[in-house]
């Protein structure tokens, strides 16, 4: 199966991802306290939903889990409609330097050897992957097994479109 992007009125679905880690066990819930021990440090933000960041030393790539910007560096593919902007609002958001906690789920790397992670601010506890989401910057996409947040991946997606925020307003070609 291949990944599929989740509209707000649409059933979750799930795809199968080929390589894998050994992850941690991802939290309960996205509540984090006001600070956590960073284990990662933000180098470069490729775009909305990738980020390069430095973990002992050497720089990983990593995938936002559960979560879909608008493509604005895919080869041989158009800048998508409010792609720019959600590049912008992750790099406001992750400044490079920022310190981070990188929780991971069950499957450790995507097909293209990228880290797979849900991102927490270590000095606030802000969870980046949620916060792009409920902002309006992305849609959920779920690939199973790494689902942890889905559900609040969704209801933040369903929030931003009833609220006409971000590409909800922006975009008529995206999925409502």
């Amino acid at each position: 199966m291949t990944p599929v992007r989740i509209g707000t009125a649409s059933a979750l679905l799930a795809a199968a991802v080929v390589a894998c880690d050994t992850p941690s066990e991802p939290a309960a819930s996205t509540d984090r306290a006001d600070s956590i021990e960073a284990n990662a440090a933000v180098d470069d933000v490729v775009d909305g939903d990738t980020v390069d960041v430095i973990i002992d030393g050497r720089e990983e790539r990593v995938r936002l889990i559960g979560i879909d910007t608008p493509e604005t560096k895919k080869p041989n593919s158009p800048i998508e409609c409010f792609g720019p902007e959600a590049s912008s609002f992750t790099e406001q958001l992750l400044p490079v330097g920022t310190e981070l906690y990188i929780e991971r789920d069950i499957v450790g790397r995507d097909d293209y050897g990228r880290l797979l992670g849900y991102l927490y601010r270590a000095d606030d506890g802000l969870f980046v992957n949620d916060e792009i989401v409920r902002k309006g910057f992305a849609q959920p996409l779920s690939i199973a097994p790494n689902t942890a947040y889905a559900d609040v991946f969704v209801e933040a997606a369903r929030m931003a479109e009833q609220d006409d925020i971000g590409l909800w307003a922006e975009c008529a070609d995206r999925p409502r």
